[in-house]
């Protein structure tokens, strides 16, 4: 007789809600430690938010970066950053916005691929004015929380205002967390960050909803099971969905990560960090925090009847 794999077995009981004190304290650590290095170390920003020159190149053999750099300083024009870029022959040069109009920074661009001198590929040429690169960045930080307050209102009119506030704590966390991820890490962050971070909530919204559908359920069938069994009951019921999801999530992910080219590897290493810490938060933090919150059985389990009874019509 054929069985089919399971990843998370049967009648599997994780003590989740006894254990949340340890998970609020990570939690909590998590999300200072990032506030922390926001405000003391900031982030990397990338050219959408700070303006100026981009260019990517591939040289000949492996770049000599001290000789590149060397030879650029001479230019004349403005700080000049280069790193490696994914590959030893590929590099990242920054030059900073110049002083004028856009024949400014084409007569920059110009000059540094004279410097540059023939051999070399130019991949890849841009340019962000300081006016456009504030304008990116408040658009970015307005659509993160417009994202939220909008995810607030979902789960307040479809659960009660109890599930939301765990909800969006949760959501908080991840995206803060992120923040951090990228803080100490010193990558790069613009606007494809902010599109991860705009995925990440969804996601995180999308698993936590999944857990708060059982938790509803279960208060309608469960009317005299304790408050903390039927959570770890509802979290143990959608474990295997939620891992199952994350895991082939994260399957994607990692091809995109080491398959995909340096272009999108910030967005890929920023969904890998917010997939994990997303099915973390909406486990050990959103159902948990339910506890503190005086949640009104009776009123949850007569909205649950009558989402059951919808769904039947």
């Amino acid at each position: 007789m054929r069985t089919s794999f399971q990843f998370i077995p049967p009648n599997t009981n994780i003590q989740f809600i006894k254990r949340r004190l340890i998970f609020f304290m990570f939690s909590a650590f998590l999300v200072t430690s990032s506030i922390g290095l926001f405000v003391f170390n900031g982030l990397n920003y990338g050219i959408d938010f700070t303006g100026g020159i981009l260019i990517e190149v591939k040289t000949k053999g492996d770049a000599d970066i001290a000789k590149l750099r060397a030879t650029l300083s001479t230019l004349n024009v403005g700080a000049v950053e280069l790193q490696t870029f994914g590959a030893p022959d590929e590099v990242l040069i920054r030059v900073q916005g110049q002083e004028g109009d856009e024949k400014a920074q084409i007569a920059a661009i110009a000059l540094v691929k004279a410097a540059l001198g023939d051999g070399i590929e130019y991949r890849r040429t841009e340019f962000v004015g300081p006016k456009v690169s504030t304008e990116l960045f408040w658009d970015g930080v307005k659509a993160i929380f417009a994202a939220i307050i909008a995810m607030l209102v979902y789960i307040w009119f479809r659960f009660e205002w109890q599930f939301g506030v765990c909800a969006i704590i949760a959501l908080v966390h991840d995206v803060f967390s992120t923040i951090g991820v990228f803080s100490i890490l010193w990558m790069d962050f613009d606007l494809s960050e902010i599109a991860a971070i705009l995925t990440i909530a969804g996601y995180s919204i999308n698993d936590t909803v999944v857990v708060f559908d059982r938790v509803r359920e279960n208060l309608r069938k469960f009317k005299a099971m304790p408050l903390p069994e039927l959570f770890n009951r509802s979290i143990n019921e959608t474990l295997a969905r939620t891992t199952m999801t994350s895991f082939t999530t994260l399957l994607a992910l990692l091809a995109l990560y080491f398959l995909g080219g340096e272009v999108i590897r910030g967005f890929c290493f920023a969904m890998i960090w917010g997939v994990g810490i997303g099915t973390f938060s909406s486990i050990c933090l959103a159902v948990p925090m339910l506890l503190y919150l005086n949640l009104p059985r009776g009123q949850a389990a007569d909205r649950a009847e009558e989402a059951s009874q919808q769904g039947t019509v």
